[in-house]
């Protein structure tokens, strides 16, 4: 196994179309969902700049395909890591990067999901026609692999309904997010004080620094669900961390009483079974 901060080939033809993406791989990543990611990636008009942080050790046959990749010119830097630091370090530090190098468009993207083929197109599009929106997203459609599970979730489409949107859930998909810089520049990068919301605390930040927000009604991207998805997402105490996290939420952005009660409400789905929770998401979602 390898460890270095990361060889970079940043010799990529910048344009203003040109997106960057960024990727964080670990342990937990199987090669074949990657290589579909990638090739999702790949089919991508235009052809994005990606840049990918192992995030600690991982699989020797990703490690293999990835230093393939590289040298192929299709990944533009590869950094590793020699402990598994979190899905927010390793997204900020491909960040300072992307940044440096002045991508205008940065794209978001998980090592286990496919991107429809026409997704950075249609977001490339909305955001140079509208140059007041700093972010913009799209619906997706969950799935897994063994066919068991398979739901389209919509989020709202204009900045006012997605904030008020925002007091009862996320507004905006992660891994369907197209950022452009200026986000960053107003909204600072990803929190690291939460372990798994890291995306939550983002949109927070965003709004209270003005950023402009929107959603395309198109599925862009089908997001992999494994078979422990729900189960994972209940516990003691991930559901209270997430309570802590929305509380912040609300604070920050002085919603309303009501905020609370959804608060509360999502607290006790996250304590419920994985079963019970599986049909809630699909009810409620």
């Amino acid at each position: 196994m390898k460890f270095w901060s990361g060889i970079s080939r940043e010799r990529h033809r910048l344009s203003v179309e040109t997106p960057a993406v960024i990727m964080s791989v670990y342990r937990g990543d199987r090669s074949v969902s990657l290589r579909e990611a990638l090739e999702s990636l790949y089919r991508q008009k235009p052809f994005p700049a990606i840049y990918i942080q192992c995030d600690g050790p991982v699989d020797p046959e990703i490690e293999n395909y990835l230093e393939t990749e590289r040298t192929s010119g299709r990944i533009v830097y590869l950094g590793y890591r020699r402990e598994n630091l979190g899905l927010a370090k390793s997204l900020n530090d491909l960040l300072e990067r992307v940044m440096d190098a002045g991508y205008e468009y940065i794209a978001r993207m998980d090592s286990d999901d496919i991107c429809l083929p026409y997704r950075f197109e249609k977001q490339l599009h909305y955001l140079e026609k509208h140059p007041e929106v700093d972010i913009v997203g799209g619906s997706i459609e969950e799935f897994t692999d063994d066919g068991s599970y398979r739901k389209i979730v919509r989020y709202p489409l204009e900045h006012e309904e997605m904030f008020r949107f925002f007091k009862k859930r996320v507004p905006l998909a992660h891994v369907s997010a197209m950022f452009r810089r200026s986000f960053f520049e107003k909204a600072g990068f990803y929190p690291v004080s939460s372990p798994t919301n890291e995306d939550t605390l983002l949109w927070m930040k965003g709004f209270a620094a003005g950023c402009r927000f929107a959603n395309l009604p198109d599925v862009l991207v089908k997001v992999r669900v494994s078979k422990g998805f729900f189960s994972r997402r209940g516990g003691v105490r991930k559901a209270w961390s997430d309570f802590q996290d929305r509380l912040e939420v609300i604070r920050t952005l002085g919603y309303n009483w009501d905020a609370y009660f959804y608060a509360v409400a999502m607290l006790g789905i996250n304590l419920t079974p994985g079963f019970v929770k599986k049909f809630l998401y699909k009810k409620l979602r």
